[in-house]
């Protein structure tokens, strides 16, 4: 590609995006979760995808998304490696990727107002930027029980487990954040 990628992606756009995906795979991380920041592997992604963007082939800002999301377990993976000092491991990597494109092409399925545009690609490409910038600005509480339950596809039970509360606390968490999370995005329409 012959432009550069950071103005004609606009990649700061992709933060909020990939953050939460990124703290949806920390959730799942083990012990290693306490150790790392999804804010500082994003950061880190963003430089890699800046240096290494001759190296993108799409054209489009879907093709760009999706390309970025590519870079993200690698660094996760990487980080995972240098804190349990293990050797490379391919299937860990693709373990995060999988999961990954799974949690991706689960955000845009979250029960909250529909958007519409006249490209069906355009528009939910749009709506996950926009879904993923409302959902980093709920309260930490409100967006880890939502993340956890649309994203990661977690159960109340486990989400009230990881997040050391009850049942109807995290029920309560959960119902709040959507709510507060529609209002967001239909104040953005």
């Amino acid at each position: 590609m012959s432009t550069d990628l950071v103005s004609e992606f606009r990649v700061e756009r992709y933060r909020p995006y990939l953050i939460g995906l990124a703290r949806v795979q920390l959730a799942m991380a083990g012990p290693a979760r306490h150790k790392l920041d999804a804010s500082d592997l994003v950061q880190e992604v963003l430089m890699k995808a800046h240096v290494a963007q001759r190296q993108f082939r799409g054209k489009t800002p879907e093709e760009f998304a999706a390309w970025l999301r590519r870079i993200l377990p690698n660094r996760l993976a990487d980080e995972q490696r240098r804190f349990g000092r293990k050797k490379r491991d391919a299937g860990l990597e693709e373990s995060y990727r999988e999961t990954l494109d799974e949690s991706a092409a689960r955000l845009h399925k979250l029960p909250v107002a529909t958007l519409t545009s006249p490209t069906q690609k355009l528009a939910r490409q749009e709506r996950e930027l926009l879904l993923a910038g409302a959902l980093d600005s709920l309260p930490e509480d409100q967006r880890v029980a939502v993340e956890l339950r649309y994203i990661a596809e977690w159960s109340l039970a486990d989400i009230a487990g990881f997040m050391q509360r009850s049942k109807p606390s995290a029920a309560g968490l959960l119902r709040r954040g959507l709510k507060r999370l529609r209002q967001k995005l239909e104040g953005l329409e």
